[in-house]
């Protein structure tokens, strides 16, 4: 199935990159979309495999292989690019122009990496004792169950697309507009990568938590325990929440400045990082409610129910569109427009995560609620108290230190790093005066990982 989809979508390719561009977007651009696309399109069904082989791993126990087998791909892509930079130069794409063998090496070099991603999950299957073989007794083997479930989670997915494709031809949009106002170049690119880094922490902090928790969630709620259902997710709730609030407000400090580390390179001008740096602390407002929401989900998957949090999602997408496009008309052009996008984000994030809470806590006969509210609550507290510090700090800094507009990487590299170590002990400075036992939980989580033997 997988295979033939991605078939479909590498021959409807113009197609689909026609329908994230807006009627003015410039033809060679649109011209070199497709051509990525056509080599990148393919990892529909290498994404699909290692998900599946990541899902068989989780249910045998074997969490660590699927988290890092990214590292391979990033392995790649490293390669890629490093090829890349050799072959064509760091300033190569400044001017959007891009040889035949230089869209090659980025497009079939990114796809390999998706390729080793996948396929190197197999050997560590056979390894964990799976036996390979094919099965056709698919009567009342649950297959009709999980058809339905399986109807909600692509319905799911093609809402979230649909919601996407808006937001990409506004993004794209934004960078036309910038052009034509003669204004620092802000679209797509700009939201996707500071997207990234509001992912990041997300990825690496509550993936890891809840997947760890989800199998035996899974097996409680089909013991009928609800109750302790809730109790489990509350208590992931506020153990992921002890890791993102502390992050999300020193990202938001420190947004521009690690956007300039990260993307101040090659073809990016220090405007447009300053822009990104903007756009990823917008985005740091809607990290909490962004990994509850998260959390509360998998409570619904652990019950068996997909259509729920289909419903959810239709809520959140159209109040994020409903935001987003009224939003995007009355700012600025380039980057107030971008910015504008996600901070629409983030109010719908919000507002999904209380219906989504609301409806777990009725399902379930609560989530722990007045205990995760007061503790989330608290952690807010010592996470403003943190801010505060940070802003303090970063304003001497830039004001005696580096001044406020240095392009010396090694001083925003010190201002960052400053900022953040300021952040970090004032937030458990402020959790341990207001005896936030989820933070101390968490300290020993770390010391379990860093002192391991």
């Amino acid at each position: 199935m997988l295979l033939l989809l991605s078939i479909v979508a590498v021959l409807a390719a113009p197609l689909i990159v026609d329908l994230y561009t807006p009627a003015d977007y410039p033809r060679a651009e649109f011209e070199l979309a497709v051509a990525f696309a056509r080599l990148c399109l393919p990892q529909i069904l290498f994404y699909g495999i290692y998900t599946m082989l990541s899902q068989v791993l989780n249910a045998r126990g074997q969490f660590g292989a699927p988290m890092f087998a990214p590292i391979a791909n990033n392995v790649v892509a490293i390669a890629t690019f490093l090829l890349f930079i050799s072959v064509a130069g760091t300033s190569a794409a400044a001017d959007g122009v891009l040889t035949s063998s230089q869209v090659l090496i980025l497009g079939i070099g990114t796809t390999l990496g998706v390729v080793v991603q996948a396929l190197i999950l197999i050997p560590l299957l056979v390894r964990s004792g799976h036996v390979w073989r094919l099965r056709f007794d698919w009567r009342d083997a649950g297959l009709g169950r999980a058809g339905v479930l399986a109807f909600w989670t692509i319905a799911l997915v093609l809402v979230n697309q649909a919601t996407y494709v808006v937001v990409a031809r506004l993004a794209t949009q934004a960078n036309v507009d910038a052009t034509v106002a003669g204004v620092t170049a802000a679209g797509l690119t700009t939201y996707q990568k500071a997207h990234l880094v509001f992912m990041l922490p997300h990825s690496v902090i509550t993936v890891s938590i809840v997947t760890a928790m989800l199998p035996a969630l899974s097996r409680i709620a089909h013991s009928g325990d609800l109750p302790r259902v809730g109790r489990e997710i509350g208590s992931t709730m506020r153990l992921a929440a002890s890791f993102i609030v502390p992050i999300a407000a020193i990202l938001l400090v420190t947004g521009s400045g690690i956007a300039v580390l990260l993307f101040g390179y090659g073809a990016a001008i220090p405007a447009q990082a300053a822009i990104m740096g903007q756009i990823v602390s917008v985005f740091m407002l809607s990290l909490l409610p962004f990994t509850l929401f998260y959390v509360l989900l998998r409570g619904f998957y652990a019950l068996e129910d997909t259509r729920t949090p289909f419903f959810i999602t239709v809520v959140f997408s159209l109040i994020w569109l409903a935001l987003a496009v009224p939003l995007f008309r009355l700012v600025g052009s380039g980057g107030p427009q971008v910015a504008s996008l996600a901070f629409s984000y983030g109010i719908s994030y919000w507002v999904g995560m209380a219906i989504a809470w609301f409806m777990l806590a009725r399902r379930v006969g609560g989530l722990d609620s007045a205990r995760t509210i007061g503790a989330v609550a608290r952690m807010l507290g010592a996470g403003a108290f943190a801010l505060l510090c940070m802003l303090g700090v970063r304003a001497l800094l830039l004001t005696y230190v580096t001044g406020p507009a240095t392009a010396d990487k090694w001083a925003v590299l010190a201002t960052v790093a400053s900022v953040a170590v300021t952040g970090s002990v004032a937030y458990f400075v402020a959790a341990w005066i207001l005896r936030i036992s989820e933070v101390s939980a968490m300290m020993e989580v770390v010391k379990r990982k860093v002192f391991k033997r």
